[in-house]
C-alpha cells in the first residue's frame, strides 16, 4: 500500500503535466486559428487580383501547384495591368503635390525677402534714439544697432544707391562711429590713473634677488572698462577704419606714464625734506647694484627709515662729508628709481596695448606712448652728464661721482631696456646707449682730470697744516678712491672705454674686450683701475713730497710726510683699496712702511742738538777725585744748559705739532723718550755728583722721569 504522502505528491506531479499538456495544446489551438486567418486573407487577396475568369476550379489548382503555363502568364499579365493602373494614377498627383509644395516655399521665400527688404527702411527709425542716447552704460545694445545700420548701408549701396534712405543711414552710421570715438576717449580719460609712487616703489622692489615675492598687481584700467574699450576698438578698426583712436589712446596713456614718473620723483624730494636726514646713493655702503631692494610699503615711515639707516652708514664710513650735497644725492637716487620705474610701467603698458591695438600697429604707437616719458629721463640724464662737466672744471670731483651710481643702473638695466623698445624706431633704441657713452665719455674724464689735479695741486703756504698733520689733498684723493671701490666695473669700464689701456701701458688682450666697451671683462676693468689707483697715489706722492718742502724745518717736514703716509696707508689696508692696488703693484704696502720708518728716522734725527750735549762721546775724561779746573766747570755748565735749553725749545715746539695716529704718536714718543732717557740718565749719573757748581738745581733742573713725561707730552696741544 503507497503511504498518503507519496500519492499526494504523485498526484500533485500529475496533475502538473496535465496542465502542461493542456497550456501545450491551446497553443497549438491557437497558432492553426493564426494560420487560418492568414490562409484566408491570402486567398481574398488572390482572388481580388486574379483575373474575373479565373474559376475556383483554377483557384484550386493554383493552391495545388498544378498550374498550366497559360494561367500563369494570364496571372501575371493582370498583375502587369493592375500595376500600370495604379501608377498612371497615382504618378499625376504626385507631381501635382510637389508643384504644390514648390509654389509654397516659394511664396514663403519672397515674403521672407520682402520683410528683410522692408526691415532696412526700418533701421532708421527704430536705432535713432540709441544712437543718439549714445553708448554709455549699454555698449553691447549700442554695437547691435550700430551693426543693423551698417547692414542698411550695404543693402542701399548695392540695390538702391539713390535711395533717400542710403544717406539717412549713412549719415546715422557716421553719427554712431563718432559717439564710440568719444566713448573711447571718454573711458581711456576718466579710468587711467596715475600709479601712486608706492605702488611703483612696490613694483620695482620684486626684483629683489634674495626674496622671493609675488609680482605687484598692476591695473591701469577697471576690468569692466577694459572689456569696453577692446571692444570699441575692435569695431572701429574692422568697421569704422579710423585709426585716430589709437593717437588718443597713446596721447592718454602717455600722459598717465609721464606723470607716474614724475610723481614718483616728486615723492623721493617730499621723503628726504620730512625726513630731515642725507641721503648719498653717490656713495653707497655696499649697496648693491639695483635700487632699493627692500620693499618700501609706505611713504615716511619704512622709507624714512632706510634713508636714515643708510645716511648714518654712509657718515660711519667716510665721514660728514659724504653727506655734504644732500639735495644731488636726492636727485640722483629718485633718477636711479625713476629708470627702474620706467622699465616696469613701460612693460605694464604693452601688455595693456596689445589688448587694444591692432598687431600691425603696436609698436609703432607704443613707441609713440613712451617718448615723452624717455626724453624726460634721457633729458634729465644729460642735464646731469652737463653738471658732471662743470664740477669738473671746478675740481669738484666728489659731485661727478653722482655719475657713477647712474651709470651702472644704467648698464644693468640695459638688457630690460632693449627688450622693452624691441620694435622701435631707431632713434628711440639709441637714446640710451647714446646717454650710457656720454656718462662713460665725463666719468672717465673726470678719472683723468681728477690724477691731474693731485698732481698740480698749488703748494701754497697759508693752505698747509701748521701742525703737520694730513694735509686735506690726501684725505679728499683717499675718500675719492674710497668712494670708487663700490663702483669697480662702472669706473674700470670708464678707463676701458677711451682706449686708457695705452696710457697706462696694458696690453688690450683680445680676449677680455669686444667690440662694446660695456663688455670688458672685470679683470681687464680691475686691472685698468688698479693702474689708475697707483697713478693717482704716485701723484699724490710728488705732490706732498713738494709740500713737505714748505716748511722751514725738517722735523716737521718729516712729519707732515710721516702722517700723510700713514694716513694713506691705514686707508689703504682698512679698505679693499690695498688689494686693488697689489693687482699691479704687489709691493705697494711695503713701501709705504719703509717711507714711514724713513720720516720717522728724519724726525729723530732733530733731537741730535739736544742728546749731542750730553753724549758720552763728546764729554770730558776727568780723574776722579781731582779737583775740576774753572774751564772744566764751565763745559759742565754749559752741557746741562745746552740740554735743557733744547729740550725745552724741542717740547715747546713739537708739543703743537700733530700725529692723529694714536698707535704711531705713542710710538714715536716712546722711541724718542727712550733714547734721551737712556743718554741724559748716564749723563746725570756721571755728572750730578760733581762739584761743578754751588748752584745745582740751576742746572739739573730735571730729572730723568721728569724728562720722559716732557717727551710724553709731545704732539697733545691739551696737555
Amino acid at each position: 500500500m503507497i503511504p498518503p504522502q507519496e500519492a499526494s505528491a504523485r498526484r500533485r506531479e500529475i496533475e502538473d503535466k496535465l496542465k502542461q499538456e493542456e497550456e501545450t495544446l491551446s497553443f497549438i489551438r491557437d497558432s492553426l486559428e493564426k494560420s487560418d486567418q492568414l490562409t484566408k486573407n491570402m486567398v481574398s487577396i488572390l482572388r481580388s487580383l486574379l483575373p474575373r475568369t479565373f474559376s475556383e476550379t483554377d483557384f484550386c489548382e493554383l493552391g495545388s501547384g498544378r498550374v498550366s503555363s497559360s494561367i500563369q502568364v494570364s496571372i501575371l499579365s493582370s498583375f502587369e495591368s493592375r500595376l500600370m493602373k495604379l501608377e498612371n494614377s497615382i504618378i499625376p498627383v504626385h507631381k501635382q503635390t510637389e508643384n504644390l509644395q514648390r509654389l509654397q516655399e516659394n511664396v514663403e521665400k519672397t515674403l521672407s525677402c520682402l520683410d528683410h527688404v522692408i526691415s532696412y527702411y526700418h533701421v532708421a527709425s527704430d536705432t535713432e534714439k540709441i544712437i543718439r542716447e549714445g553708448p554709455t552704460g549699454r555698449l553691447e545694445e549700442y554695437l547691435g544697432s550700430m551693426a543693423k545700420i551698417q547692414k542698411a548701408v550695404e543693402y542701399f549701396q548695392d540695390n538702391s544707391p539713390d535711395s533717400p534712405e542710403l544717406n539717412k543711414v549713412k549719415l546715422l552710421f557716421e553719427r554712431g562711429k563718432e559717439s564710440l570715438e568719444s566713448e573711447f576717449r571718454s573711458l581711456m580719460t576718466r579710468h587711467s590713473k596715475v600709479v601712486s609712487p608706492v605702488l611703483i616703489l612696490d613694483l620695482i622692489s620684486g626684483e629683489d634677488e634674495l626674496e622671493v615675492q609675488e609680482e605687484v598687481p598692476l591695473e591701469h584700467l577697471p576690468e569692466g572698462v577694459l572689456q569696453d574699450v577692446i571692444r570699441i576698438s575692435r569695431w572701429l578698426v574692422e568697421y569704422g577704419r579710423n585709426q585716430d583712436f589709437m593717437n588718443v589712446y597713446y596721447q592718454i596713456r602717455s600722459s598717465q606714464l609721464d606723470r607716474s614718473i614724475k610723481g614718483l620723483k616728486e615723492h623721493f624730494r617730499k621723503s628726504s625734506s620730512s625726513s630731515g636726514v642725507p641721503y648719498s646713493p653717490a656713495i653707497p655702503n655696499k649697496r648693491k647694484d639695483t635700487p632699493t631692494k627692500k620693499p618700501i610699503k609706505r611713504p615716511g615711515h619704512e622709507h624714512d627709515f632706510r634713508v636714515k639707516h643708510l645716511s648714518e652708514a654712509l657718515n660711519d664710513k667716510h665721514g660728514p662729508l659724504a653727506g655734504r650735497d644732500d639735495t644731488l644725492d636726492v636727485e640722483t637716487d629718485a633718477y636711479i628709481h625713476c629708470i627702474s620705474a620706467f622699465v616696469r610701467l613701460a612693460q605694464s603698458e604693452y601688455q595693456l596695448l596689445m589688448d587694444v591695438i591692432p598687431e600691425h600697429h603696436q609698436k609703432k604707437t607704443f613707441d609713440s606712448l613712451i617718448q615723452d616719458a624717455l626724453d624726460g629721463l634721457m633729458l634729465e640724464g644729460e642735464n646731469i652728464v652737463s653738471a658732471a662737466r662743470k664740477a669738473i672744471i671746478r675740481h669738484d670731483f666728489s659731485a661727478v661721482l653722482t655719475v657713477f651710481p647712474i651709470l651702472r643702473h644704467l648698464k644693468q638695466t640695459k638688457p630690460e631696456f632693449d627688450q622693452v623698445l624691441q620694435g622701435t624706431a631707431a632713434s628711440t633704441k639709441n637714446k640710451l646707449p647714446g646717454l650710457i657713452t656720454s656718462m662713460e665719455t665725463v666719468g672717465a674724464k673726470a678719472l683723468e682730470d681728477f690724477a691731474d689735479n693731485i698732481k698740480n695741486d698749488p703748494d701754497k703756504e697759508y693752505n698747509m697744516p701748521k701742525d703737520g698733520t694730513v694735509h686735506e689733498l690726501t684725505s679728499n684723493a683717499i675718500l675719492f678712491l674710497q668712494q670708487l671701490l663700490d663702483f669697480q666695473e662702472t669706473a674700470g669700464a670708464m678707463l676701458a672705454s677711451q682706449v686708457l689701456g695705452d696710457t697706462y701701458n696694458i696690453p688690450l688682450d683680445p680676449r677680455e674686450t669686444s667690440s662694446s666697451a660695456t663688455s670688458y671683462s672685470s679683470e681687464f676693468s680691475k686691472r685698468l683701475l688698479s693702474t689708475y689707483i697707483c697713478k693717482v697715489l704716485g701723484n699724490l706722492q710728488l705732490n706732498l713730497l713738494s709740500k713737505s718742502k714748505v716748511y722751514e724745518d725738517p722735523a716737521l717736514s718729516a712729519i707732515f710726510l710721516h702722517n700723510n703716509y700713514n694716513y694713506i696707508l691705514k686707508a689703504l689696508e682698512k679698505s679693499e683699496l690695498i688689494q686693488l692696488v697689489a693687482v699691479t703693484q704687489k709691493t705697494a704696502e711695503r713701501s709705504y712702511r719703509e717711507h714711514i720708518e724713513q720720516q720717522i728716522q728724519t724726525y729723530q734725527r732733530s733731537w741730535l742738538k739736544v742728546t749731542d750735549y750730553i753724549a758720552e762721546k763728546n764729554l770730558p775724561v776727568f780723574q776722579p777725585g781731582v779737583k775740576l779746573r774753572d774751564k772744566e766747570r764751565q763745559m759742565i755748565k754749559e752741557r746741562f744748559k745746552g740740554f735743557n735749553d733744547g729740550l725745552e725749545e724741542l717740547c715747546k715746539i713739537q708739543k703743537a705739532w700733530a700725529i692723529p695716529d694714536m698707535e704711531q704718536r705713542d710710538k714715536i714718543r716712546q722711541a724718542q723718550k727712550n733714547i734721551v732717557r737712556e743718554t741724559y740718565g748716564a749723563f746725570l749719573h756721571r755728572y750730578g755728583s760733581v762739584p761743578f757748581t754751588k748752584n745745582p738745581e740751576k742746572y739739573i733742573k730735571y730729572r730723568v722721569e721728569q724728562v720722559g713725561d716732557m717727551i710724553d707730552r709731545l704732539f697733545d696741544t691739551s696737555a
